[in-house]
């Protein structure tokens, strides 16, 4: 490689990293001002300790717990606010930093030194150790003296695949939230024991794609699972709905899958908020996923952070645009 094309490639990933670090400053200020008792704690279990953010509502009643399973991106600022947001709704939410330990000298999601690092950490975690950190995470919460013995799972892009996989495992769990994460494998359904909700993007074929067999799968089991997918929206608008230079279409899917969700929480039950679709039949959705999905163009101006677009492996803008270069 030449010596200029190197220096302008070095410079190129050094503005990639910026833009990612500073990307969620609108999260982490919006956190700074929530009046909230959070806390970072050690969950140990076996030979290992998991770090995780515990956010407490203020009630005067026991309250149900929340695991919340971050995306790809790690135990990021808007993960931390989101566990705040639900916090302030009524319920204990535990967010394990499933990087605890991964991270240089041994630290989490804040010790990388960039997204596209934190992205190849998380996308390398061990199945099974994510499954007994979230396991150390659960027992953590029901275990406070705060907590009704009631728990919940959520997660979103990489963690609401966990999330779907986790439902799989864990059978004291009241009901798994899957935001934009795939499914398990069908032969893994029959173990599920709570109901899925899913929480899709209509321009998200990706992984809104895997809807209709997740759902002929989660019928064939006997399993409760409710899919919507949100006209418009891309995959993390979740996230993307939350930030300044949000389009209508992903603030509004932001808006109406937290006020899902908030239904569904309260009512112990399923819980449709005023607008949402509801799934298309799944033939037409083999047939034309994002016709039958009523995918909208995008109202609204683009996302500029597309540094932080969520996936659920290892590539990123970063990692493929070196990979071109060499």
């Amino acid at each position: 490689m030449k010596p200029a094309f190197a220096k302008l490639l070095a410079a190129s990933l050094f503005v990639f990293t910026t833009v990612s670090l500073s990307a969620q400053d609108w999260a982490k200020a919006a956190l700074e001002k929530s009046s909230r008792h959070r806390e970072y704690v050690p969950i140990k279990h076996g030979d290992r300790t998991v770090q995780a953010f515990v956010v407490y509502p203020e009630v005067s009643n026991k309250a149900p717990v929340i695991v919340l399973i971050h995306e790809i991106f790690g135990l990021s600022d808007w993960a931390k606010l989101m566990a705040d947001e639900l916090a302030a709704k009524g319920y204990i939410v535990v967010a394990p930093d499933l990087l605890t330990g991964a991270g240089p000298n041994g630290g989490g999601t804040d010790a990388f030194a960039g997204q596209d690092q934190v992205t190849k950490a998380v996308s390398g975690l061990s199945a099974d150790q994510v499954t007994a950190d979230l396991d150390a995470a659960a027992d953590y919460g029901k275990g406070l003296s705060a907590a009704n013995q009631k728990l919940y799972v959520a997660g979103f892009c990489w963690g609401g695949g966990k999330t779907f996989s986790y439902a799989t495992h864990r059978h004291d769990i009241s009901g798994a939230f899957v935001f934009y994460g795939p499914p398990p494998p069908a032969a893994d359904m029959k173990m599920i024991t709570a109901p899925v909700y899913g929480f899709y993007a209509g321009n998200d074929a990706r992984i809104t794609s895997t809807v209709p067999t997740a759902t002929e799968a989660m019928k064939a089991a006997g399993k409760k699972y409710e899919p919507v997918v949100y006209d418009g929206a891309g995959h993390g608008f979740m996230r993307a709905g939350q930030a300044p230079d949000a389009n209508d279409a992903n603030k509004k899917a932001y808006e109406q899958g937290l006020q899902r969700m908030l239904s569904v929480l309260s009512s112990g039950g399923s819980a449709a908020a005023p607008g949402l679709q509801k799934p298309a039949p799944v033939a037409d959705m083999h047939s034309s996923p994002a016709m039958a999905m009523g995918e909208m163009p995008l109202a609204g101006k683009p996302q500029m952070a597309a540094a932080m677009e969520c996936h659920d492996d290892s590539h990123s803008p970063a990692t493929e645009m070196a990979a071109l270069m060499k």
